[in-house]
């Protein structure tokens, strides 16, 4: 969401900035929208005063004996003429606010200008792929040669992009969350372990960015919750509708959730295996900062998510996102790719993004330092630490035996109760 006074001052530098986003300009229709609502709260103001001097001068005439009845009908006229254009004045506003929480956020100068991910840009790479003497399976041949991964009852109970994890491919997603959280709220990375709401109203929605423009990517209950599909929704918004001071900052959380999406704009997209699903495990990670640490933290959060796949072994490259590619509330996105051999190519497993004070404008999150007047919006960063699911498909194909088994990356051992190799049943 974006400061409309920032906007009236810089029209040409916010047009810029939607251009990068591929967008006409935007600043015509909402400049227009602005002086419609400043003009009428004008009005509204300019009767106000007018019918303030009228009802003196009625008090005036009636003191003095004399007929005040054109002067109170002039009061009334007034009044309606008041109404009238405070009214506009309230429906412009609520135009203008709908127009702007539709737009994306404004790219950092450093950001790589790109249609889609063709235009990201690598910026380092970490481990080398495994060299196989077999054939390699993918995570879907594995998993059901081990008969601990089953689509067919998944499908039976919800229908498709469900699955149905058994015996220790069960526990091994419950071991990688587990390290993860505890990775994340060691003392080298300090988040505070949070277990937020799955169901959230509008408002919270709304804080992030999902809504209004995202509703149809999103689940929604007949009570009218949302299903979150991600936990940087709740986590997100913990800060909303407070003033904190700054000596609190940075906060950081972490979370393990089941995350909830319909896939709308993903149809026919991976539609086999676990890449991508309708109710999937992450662990996600929550910064709120000042504005000047924001950028150190987006750094910070990534090396984070990628010391966790340094632990577990797995080949991965870092990329920063084009423009094109980049979600609407970000500033500025890393996303960290691991390799998966039976795709032999990276696929994304984290992303890590600051968003600036684009989502604390929608939630009023702000902070206050001591001794200074007024206050500042707070800056908002997210990230996957990492993606459960997608972690487990990398463990399976990077760690795969000729045999069908699957070898368990040593800092996961302890969490599986001392358990080496994963063996089919039987």
């Amino acid at each position: 969401m974006f400061d409309i006074r920032w906007i009236r001052e810089n029209p040409e530098a916010f047009d810029a900035g939607m251009a990068r986003r591929g967008l006409e300009p935007q600043s015509p229709e909402l400049l227009a929208l602005d002086a419609k609502r400043r003009d009428a709260q004008t009005r509204a103001q300019e009767l106000q005063t007018e019918r303030n001097a009228l009802s003196k001068q009625i008090g005036q005439l009636k003191s003095k004996g004399e007929d005040a009845s054109e002067t109170m009908a002039k009061v009334a006229e007034s009044k309606d003429a008041q109404a009238a254009a405070e009214h506009e004045a309230s429906e412009t506003a609520d135009a203008l606010n709908d127009a702007l929480s539709r737009l994306p956020n404004l790219p950092l100068d450093d950001v790589p200008d790109g249609d889609g991910e063709d235009d990201n840009v690598e910026i380092r790479r970490v481990g080398e792929p495994r060299a196989f003497d077999f054939e390699v399976k993918d995570h879907v041949d594995i998993g059901e040669g081990l008969g601990m991964m089953d689509f067919e009852t998944a499908a039976k109970l919800a229908g498709s992009r469900f699955v149905l994890l058994s015996g220790a491919l069960a526990r091994l997603e419950r071991a990688l969350a587990g390290y993860m959280l505890d990775h994340n709220t060691s003392a080298d990375w300090g988040y505070t372990e949070t277990n937020p709401p799955a169901l959230v109203n509008d408002k919270t929605m709304f804080g992030t960015g999902q809504l209004p423009k995202f509703g149809d990517d999103l689940f929604k209950t007949t009570a009218g919750y949302w299903l979150i599909p991600t936990a940087e929704v709740p986590l997100t918004n913990i800060v909303a509708d407070l003033i904190v001071d700054a000596d609190y900052l940075p906060r950081r959380y972490t979370a393990m959730t089941w995350c909830f999406r319909s896939e709308a704009g993903a149809a026919g997209k991976d539609t086999r295996g676990m890449i991508r699903q309708h109710q999937f495990t992450k662990v996600e990670m929550v910064s709120v900062t000042d504005p000047e640490s924001s950028l150190d933290e987006l750094e910070r959060m990534t090396s984070c998510a990628e010391d966790i796949l340094t632990q577990l072994g797995l080949p991965f490259r870092t990329m920063t996102l084009c423009t094109g590619d980049m979600g609407a509330g970000a500033r500025k996105t890393y996303d960290i790719e691991v390799w998966l051999p039976a795709q032999d190519r990276y696929r994304e497993i984290s992303s890590c993004s600051v968003c600036g004070d684009f989502q604390a404008r929608r939630m009023n999150a702000r902070f206050r330092v001591k001794g200074e007047k007024g206050t500042q919006f707070v800056h908002t960063l997210n990230g996957s630490g990492l993606a459960v699911g997608r972690t487990l498909i990398a463990i399976l194909e990077n760690y795969q035996q000729a045999d069908g088994s699957v070898v368990i990356p040593d800092v996961l051992q302890p969490y599986m109760g001392g358990l080496k190799v994963i063996e089919a049943d039987g």
